[in-house]
């Protein structure tokens, strides 16, 4: 398949005003700019693509990668401008060599408050509720397994990065533009709503009380992840029902988006969300 030539917007000089937004990504974000981001690659392009929450501003390519995507390229409306360039302007706007040679602009429709996001979950449900993550490479992390994983909902309290910064999307392999997610608040008030929705929950740490496998989670779980190094606070383990991932003694921990990926995989597979 072939796009219309009409619809490419040739940019041939860096300093464009029509690509500012693409403008030296590797040391500023749009994050925080009215629910703008920035998406790189084909995998999130597509995710932007088929999204309900998102939509596409703006899409930028390198010229030979144009043929590769026209099918991609046809899910967007004639309103979301396509423009194309070389491998010189693209490296200039982006302030590094861009090997994907795709990017777009994307805004995000505002998200659902932490109280109307738990008051639209069914009967059954599995939440992950995350602590101060402030490394974007574990949040991507965290929410491609919320997707592996079938999660309904992400809590992010306020301390996290935002799930749309670049990175975050990127390592998400796209899921953070899939997967619903709410983000405010503090632990304890999030975890206050989900005990009054009556989820059974269960927070992850090193020294954990039961370990995970042998737990049997509820029709409405919800699994606390904090964030690396000191984890979740300690006031709240002491109120909270512990799980731990049993492991060799030379290390004392897991990755924070490792150790939820192998708690999400025993609780989905304990709901039957996983074949």
């Amino acid at each position: 398949m072939t796009i219309s030539p009409d619809r490419l917007i040739q940019i041939s000089d860096a300093d464009d005003d029509r690509i500012a937004d693409f403008r030296k990504i590797r040391e500023r974000d749009l994050v925080g700019r009215e629910g703008r981001f920035i998406a790189e690659g084909t995998v999130v392009l597509r995710m932007l693509a088929r999204s309900s929450t998102f939509e596409a501003e703006k899409i930028l390519l390198l010229e030979n990668r144009v043929d590769g995507v026209a099918d991609l390229l046809e899910e967007f409306g004639t309103d979301v401008p396509i423009m194309v360039c070389s491998r010189g302007v693209i490296d200039a706007v982006a302030g590094f060599p861009m090997h994907r040679g795709v990017l777009a602009v994307g805004r995000a429709h505002k998200p659902p408050g932490l109280h109307e996001a738990v008051d639209g979950l069914g009967e059954d449900a599995l939440v992950l509720v995350c602590n101060a993550i402030s490394n974007h490479d574990n949040l991507g992390g965290l929410l491609r397994n919320a997707a592996a994983f079938s999660v309904d909902l992400v809590c992010l309290d306020a301390q996290c990065c935002d799930p749309l910064y670049r990175k975050s999307i990127r390592v998400s392999v796209g899921t953070a533009l899939t997967v619903p997610y709410a983000r405010e608040g503090n632990i304890e008030e999030i975890v206050r709503v989900l005990d009054g929705a009556g989820f059974d929950i269960l927070a992850l740490s090193p020294e954990g009380r039961v370990p995970i496998q042998q737990v049997q989670p509820a029709r409405r779980t919800a699994l606390l992840v904090g964030t690396e190094g000191e984890g979740l606070p300690k006031p709240l383990l002491e109120k909270l029902n512990t799980v731990r991932i049993p492991q060799a003694g030379d290390l004392d921990s897991l990755n924070v988006a490792t150790a939820a990926g192998i708690a999400l995989f025993c609780a989905a597979s304990a709901q039957g969300r996983v074949d």
